[in-house]
C-alpha cells in the first residue's frame, strides 16, 4: 500500500474512534424539574428601606468559636417575587435564599407553550440556593434561619432604575445579618452584599460561605459533551468535576475568580470581590444534593461595628457576549475545549456578526462556509491537481511495483525518485483534508455549545440548528455529495484504497445522522462547492 492508502485507513479509523469516544452515547434525557410554587404577579415596585445603622453594643463576654447562638423568635416563611425584563425570581425568607429563578427568553422545548427554563432545582427538605453561613467562625449563622423583610415584591419591568431587596436576621446578643440584593433591569447580574453587625463588645472573626445547592438526579443519563455540575475558574484555569466523582468535600483555590453550578447552556455563578482570599468547595450528600460554595474571605469585625462581604451573582444563559461583559473570564464556561477554543470562539464571533445582517443562523452558517472555502481555495486547487498528476503516474508505479516487488527498500527509493522527476508531492493531495479537520471540529464545538443556535430555526423542517435533522434529510444528501466527490476523485489502482474510499461516504453519513443540523449544513455545502471546484480542475486537465 502507498502512503495515501495508509493515510486513508488511518483517517477512517480515527473518525470511527472519535465518534465512539465523543459522540456514540445516548442523548441526555430531559428530566422535568420538580414543581415549584408559581411566582406571584409582581406589583408596583416598593422601594426598600435604607439599611439601619449598626445597633448599639450589648454588654457580653467573649464568645467561643462555634458557640451556638440564640436566634430571635422566628417569623412565618413567606415569598417575595422579583420580576425584570429578563427573569422572574422568587425569594424565600427561609435562609434568605432563592426559591425559583426562571429565564424569560428561554424555554425547555420548542414552542411558546413550553415552560420557561428554571435554574433552581432542589428536592423537598433541601436548603435553597444562595444560603449564607460562617463555618469555623466565632459565631455561625444557621443556613436556613428565618429572615424578615419589609419588601413584598419588586417589579423592574417598567423602569430603568435598579432596586434592592433587604433580608435581615437577628442572632440575639451576637449579630445582625443583612443580605442586600440589588437587581438591575438590563442584565442578569445581581449584586449581593452580606452585612454583619457585631452586637457584642468583643471582635467577631467570621469566615464567609456563600452556597449554591442543586439536586442532581443520579439516574439522569449523561453524555461526553455536556457537563452538569460544579464549575469554577481557579488560578486562571477552568475546573469541572463530574457529580458522580464527588466524594466528601473537595476544596480548590484560593484565587477563585468565580464558581457555581452549570448545565450545557445555563449557569449560576457566584463572583467574589476578593478572589485571592476566596476558595471554592464542592460536596454531595446522601440526598444527591450538590453544594458549590465560595469560602472566604475572613473578616475580623470589631465590637459594635459592621463588616461586609461583597459578591456579584450571575444567573442566566451561557451567551458569549453576555458572559464576557462580566470581565471575570466567565465566558470560559462555554466548553469550546482547551485545544479548539482558539478556533471555536472566532467562528462564533463571525457567526454572530453575520447574524446581525441576515437574521438567520442557518444563512450565517452558509456564508461562513463560503468564506472558509475561499480561504482554502488555493490549497484545494493544489490538492486536486496533485491527485490528477498522481493518477497519470499510476502505470509507472505499477511497473516499479512489479520490478521491485521483492525489495521494499529499493521500491521506496525508486518511487521517491519518480515523484521527484515529475515534481509530484504525494502528500499534497491530503493536506487540505488534514487542515480542515481542526476547522471541522472547531465549528462542531461552536455549533454544539453556542446558545445562540439553541432553538434557532433555519427553513422548513429544520427548526433547531443545534439539534439533529429530525428527518435525516440533510445527512443523507450530504452522504450523496460525498459519493459524487469520491467518483470524481482520481484514485490509485490499489483495490484496498478504492474500497476504503468507497466506504467513507457511508461512514460519514452514519456519523452525521445525530450531528447538529447546522454542522451538517456546513459540511453539505462544503461538499457541493468542492464538487464544483473539482469539476473545474478535472476539465482543465482533461
Amino acid at each position: 500500500m502507498d502512503k495515501r492508502t495508509i493515510l486513508a485507513i488511518v483517517l477512517s479509523v480515527a473518525v470511527i474512534l472519535i465518534y465512539q469516544i465523543f459522540f456514540m452515547k445516548p442523548p441526555v434525557k430531559q428530566i422535568p424539574a420538580p414543581a415549584k410554587e408559581s411566582s406571584q404577579t409582581a406589583n408596583k415596585a416598593e422601594t426598600a428601606a435604607a439599611p439601619s445603622p449598626a445597633p448599639s453594643v450589648l454588654p457580653q463576654t467573649a464568645i467561643k468559636a462555634g458557640q451556638p447562638a440564640k436566634i430571635s423568635p422566628a417569623v412565618a416563611e413567606r415569598f417575595i417575587a422579583v420580576e425584570t425584563p429578563l427573569y422572574i425570581a422568587q425569594f424565600t425568607t427561609k435562609g434568605g435564599a432563592i426559591q425559583s429563578f426562571k429565564l424569560k427568553g428561554y424555554r425547555q422545548k420548542l414552542g411558546e407553550k413550553s415552560e420557561l427554563i428554571e435554574l433552581v432545582d432542589v428536592g423537598m427538605g433541601m436548603p435553597r440556593p444562595l444560603t449564607f453561613s460562617f463555618p469555623g467562625s466565632t459565631a455561625d449563622l444557621p443556613a436556613e434561619g428565618m429572615y424578615d423583610s419589609e419588601t413584598k415584591s419588586l417589579d423592574l419591568t417598567k423602569g430603568k432604575e435598579s432596586q434592592r431587596l433587604i433580608l435581615q436576621q437577628n442572632i440575639t446578643g451576637v449579630m445582625k445579618v443583612e443580605k442586600i440584593f440589588t437587581f438591575h433591569p438590563d442584565r442578569y447580574g445581581i449584586d449581593l452584599e452580606v452585612r454583619v453587625h457585631n452586637l457584642t463588645a468583643t471582635p467577631l472573626s467570621q469566615n464567609a460561605s456563600l452556597n449554591w445547592n442543586q439536586y442532581v438526579d443520579p439516574k439522569e443519563e449523561t453524555d461526553s459533551w455536556s457537563h452538569k455540575g460544579p464549575v469554577a475558574f481557579v488560578a486562571k484555569d477552568m475546573e469541572r468535576t463530574e457529580v458522580k466523582k464527588i466524594e466528601g468535600e473537595k476544596v480548590l483555590g484560593p484565587n477563585v475568580s468565580w464558581g457555581g453550578f452549570e448545565s450545557k447552556y445555563f449557569m449560576a455563578a457566584m463572583i467574589p470581590q476578593n478572589p485571592s482570599l476566596t476558595s471554592f468547595a464542592m460536596s454531595k450528600d446522601s440526598r444527591d444534593m450538590v453544594t458549590a460554595s465560595l469560602q472566604g474571605p475572613k473578616d475580623l469585625i470589631p465590637g459594635g461595628q459592621a463588616g461586609s462581604f461583597m459578591y456579584t451573582l450571575f444567573l442566566g444563559p451561557k451567551d458569549y457576549s453576555i458572559l464576557k461583559a462580566q470581565k471575570v473570564n466567565l465566558e470560559d464556561a462555554i466548553d469550546f475545549g482547551s485545544w479548539l477554543k482558539w478556533l471555536a470562539m472566532p467562528m462564533l464571533i463571525v457567526l454572530k456578526w453575520l447574524y446581525q445582517y441576515v437574521h438567520n443562523y442557518g444563512i450565517a452558517i452558509i456564508i461562513l462556509t463560503i468564506l472558509i472555502k475561499l480561504i482554502f481555495w488555493p490549497l484545494g486547487n493544489k490538492s486536486y491537481e496533485s491527485m490528477k498528476q498522481m493518477q497519470k503516474l499510476q502505470p509507472k508505479m505499477k511497473e516499479l511495483q512489479e520490478k521491485y516487488k521483492g525489495d521494499r527498500q529499493k521500491l521506496s527509493q525508486e518511487t521517491m525518485a519518480l515523484y521527484k522527476t515529475h515534481k509530484v508531492n504525494p502528500m499534497s493531495g491530503c493536506l487540505p483534508m488534514l487542515i480542515q479537520i481542526p476547522v471541522f471540529f472547531g465549528l462542531y464545538r461552536t455549533l454544539l455549545y453556542a446558545i445562540e443556535l439553541r432553538h434557532s430555526p433555519f427553513f422548513f423542517w429544520i427548526q433547531d440548528l443545534s439539534d439533529k435533522d429530525p428527518y435525516y434529510i440533510t445527512p443523507i444528501i450530504m452522504g450523496g455529495t460525498m459519493w459524487v466527490q469520491q467518483k470524481m476523485t482520481p484514485m490509485s489502482g490499489d483495490p484496498m484504497q478504492q474500497k476504503v474510499m468507497l466506504w467513507m461516504p457511508v461512514i460519514f453519513t452514519f456519523l452525521f445522522l445525530n450531528f447538529p443540523a447546522g454542522l451538517v449544513i456546513y459540511w453539505l455545502l462544503n461538499n457541493v462547492i468542492s464538487i464544483g471546484q473539482q469539476y473545474y480542475i478535472n476539465k482543465r486537465h482533461a
